[in-house]
């Protein structure tokens, strides 16, 4: 049984109010922040008082307020960006800096609960590497947000065949030999739970799901929804060739396939001849398989584990 989780399970059992004991200095808590100097000291306080001897990271990228002081005076390790790099390398320096066997990934402006974070670490206890705190529809910042966020999770869901219940969720644990696996293959912006989230599936290692209530954050969000959004979605494609490409690129060869022969048919009946519009069509569709299957080949070398 893994030891930090058995903490968890222990602690939900007798009902206890913190992780305490040796087993919860193999834990290591990480929070990237960036000017949220109205959440981070409280955030931190609660989190030393649910596991007083775990180790709690909070990465300040770059802040022009006074998030490191104040994490800090709540008794966390900070560690200094000297300007923002984006939560994905914050989430990096973090684990690099981490000694817990079990890192805890969460946000430190009041939206997650450390309260959660024993059932995240109860799941793990049933054989899981990764746990991830999937938000109700209530969570949601926005409608908006709240529709891309399910579209992400429907693409994410097809691409891995595994439901996804909250693809962009920051709140999860992670084995740390696992995650430390695949730090080269996260962005340094948005969005490092996508990330992480196929290239855990893509391996075979087992990921669930734990639902989770978030708060409304205390502060300004970093997310703008038209940049951010187009962002996301193009972190899905690349992940998506990067995770199984020829699930995207199949549809598309076979789409500009059908397009070739249609207009091929067409031309046929109308002037019975074979136009170079159907011959470029066609082309397409074989030169976008041909794209798919090498970079199946790059993805399988990508993935592949020494010894």
């Amino acid at each position: 049984m893994n030891q930090p989780a058995q903490v968890a399970a222990q602690t939900v059992a007798t009902g206890a109010t913190s992780l305490t004991g040796p087993r919860a200095l193999r834990l290591s808590v990480i929070l990237p922040a960036r000017n949220e100097q109205g959440a981070v000291g409280d955030t931190v306080r609660r989190l030393r008082e649910r596991i007083p001897e775990a180790q709690v990271i909070v990465v300040d990228d770059g802040s022009t307020d006074d998030t490191a002081m104040l994490a800090e005076q709540a008794g966390a390790q900070v560690l200094r960006r000297p300007y923002g790099m984006g939560n994905g390398a914050a989430i990096k320096a973090g684990a690099r800096a981490a000694r817990g066997e079990v890192l805890v990934f969460m946000d430190a402006d009041g939206q997650h609960d450390p309260a959660d974070i024993p059932r995240l670490l109860q799941r793990m206890d049933e054989g899981y590497d990764m746990v991830v705190g999937a938000r109700d529809h209530g969570s949601q910042a926005s409608a908006g947000r709240g529709l891309a966020n399910r579209f992400y999770n429907w693409l994410a869901s097809w691409m891995t065949g595994h439901p996804v219940l909250d693809l962009t969720s920051g709140f999860r644990a992670a084995r740390a030999e696992r995650f430390l696996e695949f730090i080269h293959l996260l962005p340094n912006g948005f969005s490092y739970p996508t990330t992480s989230t196929m290239a855990f599936f893509r391996s075979a290692y087992p990921v669930a799901y734990v639902p989770i209530r978030a708060a409304r954050r205390i502060g300004t969000s970093h997310i703008r929804p038209l940049r951010d959004g187009l962002r996301f979605l193009l972190i899905i494609f690349k992940i998506a060739t990067l995770y199984s490409p020829l699930k995207l690129f199949v549809p598309v060869s076979l789409g500009f396939g059908m397009l070739g022969l249609g207009w091929y048919a067409w031309t046929y009946s109308t002037a019975g001849r074979f136009t170079n519009m159907s011959a470029l069509l066609l082309s397409a569709g074989v030169i976008v398989f041909l794209i798919g299957l090498i970079s199946e080949q790059i993805t399988n070398l990508t993935y592949r584990r020494d010894g």
